[in-house]
């Protein structure tokens, strides 16, 4: 960390952008907040993480912060919110995370990160029965 130089340590700038999707192994910026978002594509984020059991994650809300809404789709070269990061790297928006839901990538990638799904969990219940 150096100090700031003019031009780059905004909220929007790359630096920073980097900065927030590394401070956490989960990481999505959407628009309003998981208890309350603002957007159908938002939600349904949210709900897929929650279906895996997935309630420890960093949230920013892009409407709150105009500078980081553009900075997030300049970083990851992806024209929509909400977007999703695992260990750093993009992996989508709502699309591609339902796709990854569904095709059981998802349990895959979030156990990478030792996080295990609770779908894993749900499925064990449903073998006993």
């Amino acid at each position: 960390g150096g100090g700031a130089e003019s031009g780059s340590g905004g909220s929007g700038s790359r630096e920073a952008v980097e900065r927030l999707v590394r401070e956490h192994p989960v990481v999505v910026f959407m628009k309003g907040s998981p208890a309350q978002p603002l957007c159908g594509f938002s939600n349904a984020v949210v709900q897929i993480l929650r279906l895996h059991g997935v309630e420890d994650y960093r949230a920013h809300d892009v409407l709150q912060d105009p500078d980081l809404r553009q900075g997030i789709k300049n970083y990851s070269n992806w024209p929509t919110i909400p977007q999703v990061y695992l260990n750093g790297e993009f992996v989508g928006g709502c699309d591609i995370l339902l796709q990854m839901h569904q095709n059981g990538d998802l349990v895959e990638e979030l156990k990478k990160l030792g996080i295990r799904s609770a779908l894993l969990d749900a499925e064990k219940d449903q073998e006993k029965k």
